[in-house]
């Protein structure tokens, strides 16, 4: 009898437990979903930018983050879109006295950086103030908090000032202890994206281009810093040349911070700008709360509209992701918007590395498409780069910053040999019965012969043919010129802008104004929408429940090593040619 009784108890506690929970989990998403509810921004509010998160082209926002346990395990991410929406609308807010910038350590790339720094430039025409705070720096945070008029450094803190690398990994000599055998087919002297199996280090060519590329990248970091801080761009280089920034003092003294400090300091300073007491607190408002809040209302007529599609993310053929561009997708939105006749232009918004040479094709083939019944300008951001740089040579006139990576003309295919590995290591052989000598080509569990490799290199010449043989066309160039400027090679906006393979140089807001020219719509009859329209939260939070949560859980439990990781489940999934620039390339 008392077993019994002890088992009913169990089973009440447990469903009062499930009760409790439940109540709170919808309580949670109640208020997580009240998101159409308006903000009020008090007077002599800040707005408050914190970009030590993960920034993408649109936000994707967890609903459930504050809940926490199961449902904070996707960190949200900062749309770009949001981050220059909100600088525009606090331009002109008098309720917005300022910002406050947090920008340690941005996770984004260069051009982005350069979107928000440029904004971040228009903000301080309104006459009002930027101000930043940091235990540290690293040189993307400080690229953005070079701008601000105060800069405050912790005491304990640094900058780090020391120039800019581009580190590759190379896997030969792990292939060569497993017995694979990588069998690479590539067209262009700079297709390095297959040296990372093939070498056991960067060859003259990838050195050249990388080189060239991260010392444009730096040029233009150094003469942005330069103008703000009013440094010379020699002095800024000898700096890092030197290791002379090797502490907040040394920070203060050559005038990269204004003031050291600690965050109540950096408060108390604020507080007296805004002439409030001390004992009371700074109203910050962020950009997610900012936008819900009254601001400045859309003008513009909402029958004329320029059409925003953003690209962004590895291509792959079929569905996409958030972090992925699946050419089913694209095809199925570019269809919708170039069929809606309130949409008068379009800007096709590309951050990507590339990928399939075939997904890649079918989309350019849409743009072109739609090229034939309205504008269509292309807004390059931190990488159109190969099936990247496919995309845009499609369109009207291509747009792109100054440090975008861009160019990377070139194709290449690339086979697994596993057939020693699994016989030497796992002990598997192979046997076959075919119709035709090649019946089973191309495999990657026997030696394939010459003849083979010899087909697969003519269908990666042929590709490499047509692809600039477009880009040519695209370009209004013969192609013997523009494969000078092919073979694979990176090239920063600027160095592309020179050589042609981009028109302007700019950002999101000068695509957009190019756009609405070629479409014959003045300044202000006219509304922005991006596509695909940003989901819904509930939309999100399913889709977070059901995938999603596998990326965070790598990071989390493997470190340094996801990243390892991530690029072998890349490798498993390059299928057919790839138009793709050279792998992860991270500048630091």
């Amino acid at each position: 009898m008392l077993q019994f009784l002890k088992y009913v108890f169990a089973t009440l506690v447990g469903i009062f437990i499930f009760i409790f929970l439940s109540l709170v989990i919808l309580a949670g998403i109640g208020s997580a979903f009240s998101y159409d509810e308006k903000v009020v921004v008090e007077d002599k509010s800040i707005l408050k930018l914190d970009l030590n998160k993960p920034i993408q082209e649109v936000g994707v926002e967890n609903p459930l983050s504050d809940l926490g346990g199961p449902f904070a395990g996707n960190e949200n991410v900062t749309g770009l879109k949001d981050i220059i929406e909100a600088l525009k609308s606090a331009q002109n807010d008098s309720k917005i006295k300022g910002i406050y910038l947090k920008t340690e350590g941005p996770q984004a790339g260069w051009a982005t950086l350069e979107e928000i720094r440029n904004q971040l430039l228009e903000f301080k025409k309104s006459k009002k103030f930027v101000v930043t705070y940091g235990e540290s720096y690293s040189e993307k945070g400080y690229y953005l908090a070079s701008v601000a008029d105060k800069i405050y450094l912790n005491p304990a803190g640094g900058i780090e000032w020391n120039g800019m690398s581009a580190e590759y990994s190379f896997f030969k000599g792990t292939f060569d202890k497993l017995e694979i055998k990588p069998e690479v087919f590539r067209v262009g002297e700079f297709k390095s994206a297959i040296e990372m199996f093939s070498r056991q280090d960067m060859s003259e060519a990838s050195k050249k281009q990388s080189s060239e590329l991260i010392g444009a990248i730096y040029g233009n970091f150094l003469t942005n810093i330069s103008t703000s801080r009013k440094i010379p761009v020699d002095v800024l280089k000898r700096f890092a040349d030197s290791l002379t920034i090797d502490n907040p003092q040394a920070a203060l003294s050559n005038k990269l911070v204004t003031n050291l400090g600690y965050w109540d300091e950096f408060e108390g300073s604020i507080k007296k700008d805004l002439s409030i007491e001390e004992d009371n607190n700074i109203a910050y408002v962020g950009v997610d709360k900012y936008l819900k809040s009254d601001v400045t209302p859309e003008e513009g007529d909402f029958n004329n509209r320029i059409g925003i599609l953003v690209a962004e993310g590895e291509i792959n053929s079929g569905e996409g992701s958030d972090e992925s561009i699946g050419s089913d997708d694209f095809v199925k939105e570019l269809k919708k918007v170039r069929d809606n006749d309130k949409i008068k232009a379009i800007v096709i918004r590309i951050n990507s590395p590339g990928g399939s040479a075939l997904a890649s094709d079918v989309m350019w083939r849409e743009i072109q498409l739609t090229a034939k019944k309205k504008p269509v300008i292309a807004s390059m951001s931190d990488v159109a780069a190969s099936g990247g740089y496919y995309m845009a040579m499609g369109c009207d006139t291509i747009v792109a910053q100054p440090n975008t990576i861009t160019g990377s003309i070139g194709i290449f295919g690339l086979i697994f040999n596993v057939k020693d590995f699994m016989n030497n290591k796992l002990g598997v052989t192979f046997d076959a019965v075919k119709t035709s000598p090649h019946a089973d080509w191309p495999t990657t569990t026997r030696d394939m012969t010459d003849f083979e490799k010899s087909m697969i290199q003519k269908s990666v010449n042929e590709g490499y043919e047509s692809f600039t043989k477009k880009a040519a066309a695209g370009r209004k160039m013969p192609v013997e010129k523009l494969k000078s400027l092919a073979q694979g090679r990176v090239w920063s906006g600027v160095e592309a802008k020179a050589n042609g393979l981009v028109d302007v140089l700019g950002g999101v807001d000068d695509a957009i104004k190019i756009a609405a020219k070629a479409a014959k719509l003045k300044e202000g009859d006219y509304r922005v929408r991006y596509y695909p329209e940003k989901k819904r939260p509930i939309e999100d939070l399913i889709e977070k429940f059901v995938g999603g949560s596998e990326e965070k859980a790598m990071d989390k439990n493997l470190g340094e090593l996801s990243s390892y990781v991530k690029m072998y489940k890349k490798l498993m999934n390059m299928g057919g040619m790839q138009t793709r620039m050279p792998f992860e390339l991270v500048i630091r």
